[in-house]
């Protein structure tokens, strides 16, 4: 019966000592000091970042020339390149971070089979004394003070061992927490990982890019603004076949199945936004391009790699690549998504597409990167708002009589022409 008090003492010495706080100390410290150090390095690689989207906006507004274009592409390879680097930081960060919830899992799993091991032995002390019948008691105690102070200790005990029990439930919940934690980060680390492979596709696209027009230009100017005038001219052609197809398709629109205009209902499908052309009557529509037809989406700025993102929940309905047809240009790589609310999203001149047809999608989920693809004077994002009822993928030569280089490319159609709506309608 005496020993109820020294049991009350072991109890809480066991579980002072095998605390967690003494348990992983130098290691922990080592552990944050390498994700400080990569912290430091991701701040550093996100300012040189900045830097390079400065360079590459300057350089835009310039006019299209040889040299122009070659810096843009080199910047944008740069941009990327540092971007990477982020992202393998981040990657490293969170590898190590993941190191530290591992370690400090492992210090309370200690703990509680510590505490656990005190906790039984407490218990069978107990049921030992409570076993023993008062009469028992006062026999073999000396003094009946001695049977009321073994009492006392007996209920102090009790009262260790139900504070115990909750200290020992609160940390199987905070190991649940941390656990959860755990697999979190392992998420994110996934997909920085899944982003960090389509950064470098990007980039493997602009450096092909480069050496594309290194080589057809063969660093002569005359001969780039030759090729610029050939895209041209061939784009005109293009708009022609569209517009022989449109007036053939003599559809009328069905309105009541489209959401009304209202700003808000779609997203930008880019993080920083410039818009450089806007829809309908532009005046590069009135100089010529679009064959006077009028711009059928918005111009996004967009320097390649850039992660172009879905406007709204829906559906990947078609990609494609015009560019894969010889003398094409036109639309590029594109995706093109289906909504709930009776409307189509167009995103083209991609450098990469993540997003396969029938695809279930969310809104801000990466599609893909934003390039120089098809008809494309420059990195930009062209998007485009459609009427669902409208809109058709179809092979260009399948449903025009007019020849065209784009014959045999397949790409999303829209008839009437009042199927083509305007973005900032919605944005």
């Amino acid at each position: 019966m005496r020993s109820a008090s020294r049991i009350v003492t072991v109890f809480f010495a066991l579980a002072a000592v095998f605390s967690p706080l003494s348990a992983w100390g130098q290691t922990a410290d080592e552990l944050q000091k390498q994700i400080d150090d990569h912290n430091a390095q991701i701040a550093a690689l996100n300012k040189e970042i900045a830097q390079y989207q400065t360079q590459l906006d300057a350089v835009s507004e310039k006019k299209q020339t040889l040299q122009n274009t070659l810096s843009q592409l080199d910047i944008s390879r740069k941009k990327i390149a540092a971007s990477i680097s982020v992202t393998k930081n981040q990657i490293s960060s969170t590898q190590l971070q993941i190191q530290q919830l591992s370690r400090g899992i492992a210090s309370k799993e200690d703990s509680i089979q510590t505490e656990a091991a005190a906790l039984g032995e407490s218990l069978r002390r107990l049921d030992e004394m409570e076993t023993e019948t008062f009469v028992v008691q006062v026999l073999t105690s000396d003094t009946i003070s001695t049977v009321w102070q073994d009492i006392d200790a007996m209920q102090r005990l009790q009262a260790a061992v139900q504070d115990h029990i909750r200290t020992l439930a609160t940390e199987k919940k905070t190991l649940t927490e941390t656990k959860n934690a755990q697999e979190q980060k392992r998420a994110q680390l996934l997909a920085q990982q899944r982003t960090l492979v389509s950064q470098q596709g990007s980039l493997d696209a602009t450096r092909k890019t480069q050496s594309e027009l290194l080589a057809q230009t063969k660093a002569q100017e005359s001969t780039f603004q030759a090729i610029l005038a050939q895209k041209k001219a061939q784009e005109a052609e293009f708009e022609n076949a569209l517009n022989d197809l449109q007036s053939q398709l003599k559809q009328t629109l069905d309105t009541s199945s489209i959401a009304p205009a209202k700003k808000g209902i779609l997203s930008w499908p880019l993080d920083s936004v410039k818009v450089t052309q806007y829809f309908g009557d532009t005046s590069f529509a009135r100089s010529g391009g679009y064959n006077g037809k009028g711009h059928n989406g918005i111009d996004l700025r967009a320097s390649i790699g850039t992660p172009i993102k879905a406007a709204l929940t829906g559906v990947i309905i078609g990609t494609g690549d015009t560019g894969s047809v010889r003398g094409c240009y036109s639309y590029g790589r594109w995706v093109l998504i289906q909504h709930s609310n009776g409307l189509d999203t167009l995103y083209a001149h991609l450098s990469q597409i993540s997003v396969s047809k029938g695809q279930p999608i969310g809104t801000g989920q990466i599609i893909g990167y934003s390039g120089q693809t098809g008809y494309a004077t420059g990195p930009h994002l062209h998007f485009g708002v459609f009427a669902s009822t409208a809109t058709q993928i179809m092979r260009l030569g399948d449903a025009t009589k007019l020849k065209t280089p784009c014959s045999n490319a397949v790409m999303p159609i829209v008839a009437p022409l009042s199927g083509y709506l305007d973005p900032m309608s919605y944005l």
